[in-house]
C-alpha cells in the first residue's frame, strides 16, 4: 500500500477504482464497500485507490471539534491497506479545496488518477457548494469516459453503519456496540506519560496515556481491554476520568493498569482498545476502599478478557 497527503502527488499510468469519502473508523459498512471495490479491481486489473481528507470537512466548515476522530490519518490508511487497497491519498482539505468547482475536481480526478469506475454514496456530493452530486456526477461519467457507481454503507448482513452512530456509542460508554458496528474494538493511540505515580504508591502501577485531544475517547468509567505494546497485546483495565478519591486533580485521565506486566512503558507509542465497560467513576471514603474496588475490576477484567479472547 502506498499512503501518499496530495491527489497530484498520486500520477497512476493505469486505470483506476475510486472511491471518495472520509472513511473515518474504516467500519464495517466501509469494510463491505472497499471489498466489492477491490474485487471489481482485481478482476479488471485496475488499481483500487481510496481518497479521503484530513482534516474532516465538518472541523474546517463548523470548527474543531475534540474527540471527534474515530482513526488518526495513518491508522485510517493501515485499516484500508488491511482490505487491499493499494493507494490511499489522504488530501489536506481547507478553504482552497472546499471552493474548487466540480467539474474541475472530476478533471484532476482523471489527470491523476485515469479513473475507470467512481463509487459513491445516493447522498454524495463534492466540490463548491456540493454541487457534483450523483446526477452531476453520472453526466460527467458519460461526458469524460468513466462509470460511477452508487453504493451504500451498507454491511454484508444489509445493516447501515455510519460513523456518526457509533461516535455516540463510544459517547455513551457502549464500546461494546461500537465494536459491533466497527467490526473490531474503538482503540486510542498514544504516548505513555509520566503521571502522578499515585497507582505505583498503592500497588498498582498504571500507564498514563497522551491521547491526541481529536480522537474519541469513552466517557469516565472503568473499561476492560487490550494494549498493544512493540506489537504484543496485553490484557488491561482501564480508568478514565478526574480521580476522584484524590483531591486537587482536575485534568481527565487516562490510565491503563496492564494485568501481569511488569516494565518500563515510558516514551512508549501504544495503541489501547476498549472491550467492556466494567463501572461508572467513584469516588471512595478512603484509599483502602479503592484499593478493593481497583482490585475487583482487574478480576472482572482478567475474566472478561479471557472468554473474549485476544483482540
Amino acid at each position: 500500500m502506498r499512503h501518499i497527503t496530495s491527489l497530484e502527488d498520486a500520477n497512476l499510468t493505469g486505470p483506476s477504482v475510486v472511491t471518495i469519502g472520509a472513511f473515518d473508523g474504516v467500519h464495517r459498512g466501509h469494510q463491505h464497500l472497499i471489498g466489492q471495490l477491490v474485487e471489481h479491481a482485481r478482476a479488471t486489473g485496475e488499481t483500487p485507490v481510496v481518497l479521503t481528507f484530513h482534516p474532516h470537512p465538518r472541523m474546517v466548515i463548523a470548527g474543531f471539534e475534540p474527540g471527534f476522530y474515530l482513526t488518526l490519518p495513518d491508522d485510517r490508511a493501515q485499516l484500508l491497506a488491511d482490505l487491499g487497497v493499494e493507494l490511499v491519498i489522504t488530501h489536506p482539505f481547507n478553504d482552497e479545496v472546499r471552493h474548487i468547482r466540480a467539474a474541475t475536481f472530476v478533471d484532476r480526478l482523471l489527470e491523476h488518477l485515469h479513473v475507470a469506475s467512481l463509487w459513491v454514496g445516493e447522498d454524495f456530493a463534492l466540490g463548491y457548494q456540493r454541487e457534483g452530486n450523483v446526477p452531476f456526477l453520472r453526466e460527467q461519467g458519460r461526458e469524460k469516459g468513466f462509470e460511477l457507481r452508487v453504493v451504500d454503507l451498507m454491511d454484508a448482513g444489509g445493516e447501515l453503519v455510519s460513523s456518526s452512530r457509533i461516535r455516540q456509542h463510544i459517547q455513551s460508554g457502549d464500546v461494546m456496540e461500537a465494536a459491533r458496528l466497527l467490526g473490531r474494538p474503538h482503540y486510542v493511540v498514544g504516548t505513555v506519560v509520566e503521571g502522578a505515580k499515585r497507582g505505583r504508591s498503592i500497588g498498582i502501577p498504571t500507564a498514563n496515556l497522551d491521547v491526541p485531544v481529536e480522537l474519541a475517547v469513552p466517557p469516565r468509567g472503568v473499561y476492560a481491554g487490550w494494549m498493544q505494546v512493540d506489537d504484543k497485546s496485553y490484557p488491561a483495565v482501564t480508568n478514565i476520568g478526574l480521580r476522584p478519591t484524590f483531591e486537587g486533580d482536575e485534568r481527565t485521565t487516562v490510565e491503563a493498569h496492564l494485568i501481569d506486566f511488569s516494565g518500563d512503558l515510558y516514551g512508549k507509542e501504544v495503541r489501547l482498545s476498549f472491550i467492556a465497560r466494567l463501572r461508572d467513576e467513584k469516588k471512595f471514603d478512603g484509599v483502602e476502599a479503592l484499593i478493593a474496588q481497583i482490585n475487583a475490576d482487574i478480576e472482572r477484567g482478567r475474566e472478561l478478557l479471557r472468554t473474549q479472547g485476544e483482540e
